[in-house]
């Protein structure tokens, strides 16, 4: 089996996670494809293949290195791959019908065209399509997302782990792989037994394009916002009505225009308004608060209270509530003291001919709170490019070099304290 046939393989199953739910994993169907993964690696041959009851499946591919190998006495540095099998909620993730467009031209590409309103993925809109011409894409049929984000990085870490196997020449340590629900609602990494797991560090297979590096990521806070209204017939409302839409519209504009994601790139933090639900007696606001700088993602998280306390101060104490809870900070923190993490990526990225892309990720992985957790865990590309919609697609030559880029990071570990 090829990474191609590997990969398609896994986007015929829906892993979906669910905001709203309160299990773990947050879907069921999500364990029907942990339970196929479990099988693969079993049936590849990797040890110690492990599924826990929450989703969390982990395996070993043992070192194939002997007593006189070793250059030095200290033991070589065991080290894990990480990526998550779970689909955005923002898109279906059912019934993926995956195609391949070989050799692609720079053309539009028609995605669907059985319906009126043809579906096209066009350079004009996605110009990242043309640093791709001449390469074989993996796209949908403008229906559904395709799941590149992150089954792109299983299918590298389970097709590297395979190579090596076959490949006893080239030495490596125990390597520790790990595959894990829920990362896009933010709880990939909360049950993830890192004392379990038992690596000096790893990576997240999760990133985008071919190249990406990242270890810096936003610090991540949401922010629920409480209104309470009065309801009253607006016939006989003068000085009785407090109506909660119309305040939450005022608190809302007390929030910067030029501080979303849309006014925004590179380091620069936001405030994002993701939903409001209300009527004249209440509301509701949901807010995240990002940026990479701690002591600017503190003043945001004290700038969102101040507002809910000058509401409070005008239309009486009690109106608004505001909760702010932190989600997860910026792994630079703890990847600064351990640098060689980093210098490994580049290296083997520089080997295999891949221009390293370094980045901050203005978002978050699995990695940020595995990094926090004691596991430092940067985050590496997947080939995937246009996440969490129809227009997703993936590069199959940038998921092969993904699979040289981690066969060579476990070969130059071998070597790390030698």
């Amino acid at each position: 089996m090829d990474i191609t046939e590997r990969f398609l393989n896994y986007t015929k199953f829906d892993t979906q996670s669910a905001e709203d739910s309160d299990s773990v994993p947050s879907t069921a169907k999500q364990l029907v494809f942990a339970e196929y993964l479990k099988k693969e690696l079993e049936r590849e041959g990797l040890s110690n293949v492990e599924l826990d009851s929450k989703g969390y499946l982990y395996a070993t591919l043992k070192s194939n290195m002997k007593g006189s190998e070793y250059k030095h006495s200290q033991p070589v540095p065991t080290i894990g791959f990480i990526s998550h099998y779970d689909t955005s909620p923002d898109c279906s993730g059912a019934d993926i019908k995956a195609r391949i467009v070989n050799r692609y031209d720079g053309s539009d590409i028609v995605l669907s065209g059985e319906r009126s309103d043809c579906i096209v993925m066009s350079p004009k809109r996605f110009p990242e399509l043309l640093q791709h011409v001449g390469e074989d894409l993996i796209v949908t049929d403008g229906t559904t997302l395709l799941g590149a984000d992150d089954k792109a990085g299983i299918a590298e870490i389970v097709e590297a782990m395979c190579w090596l196997r076959d490949h006893p020449e080239v030495k490596h340590g125990d390597i520790r792989v790990a595959f894990n629900p829920d990362e896009e609602i933010g709880m990939g990494a909360h049950h993830f037994d890192v004392e379990r797991f038992g690596c000096q560090w790893a990576y997240t297979m999760d990133g985008g394009d071919i190249g990406e590096l990242e270890f810096e990521n936003f610090n991540a806070a949401s922010a629920k916002i409480y209104i309470k209204g009065v309801s009253v017939h607006p016939g006989y409302a003068k000085g009785k009505m407090v109506n909660a839409n119309r305040l939450a519209v005022k608190l809302a504009a007390m929030l910067p225009d030029d501080e979303t994601p849309e006014a925004t790139e590179g380091y620069q933090g936001f405030y994002h308004l993701l939903g409001i639900q209300g009527n004249v007696e209440g509301a509701k606001m949901s807010y995240i608060i990002r940026d990479h700088d701690r002591e600017r993602f503190e003043d945001r998280k004290r700038y969102m209270q101040k507002c809910a306390e000058r509401m409070n101060e005008k239309y009486g104490e009690g109106t608004v509530t505001c909760e702010v809870k932190d989600q997860y900070y910026n792994m630079k923190e703890k990847i600064d003291p351990q640098m060689h993490v980093i210098d490994l990526v580049l290296h083997a990225m520089q080997d295999c001919g891949v221009a390293p892309k370094v980045k901050p990720i203005r978002g978050g992985t699995d990695g940020a709170q595995l990094s926090f957790k004691g596991l430092p865990c940067p985050n590496i590309f997947a080939g995937g490019v246009n996440f969490h919609g129809p227009y997703e697609f993936v590069s199959i030559q940038s998921m092969q070099k993904a699979v040289e880029v981690i066969v060579r990071i476990c070969e130059l570990t071998a070597g790390f304290n030698n």
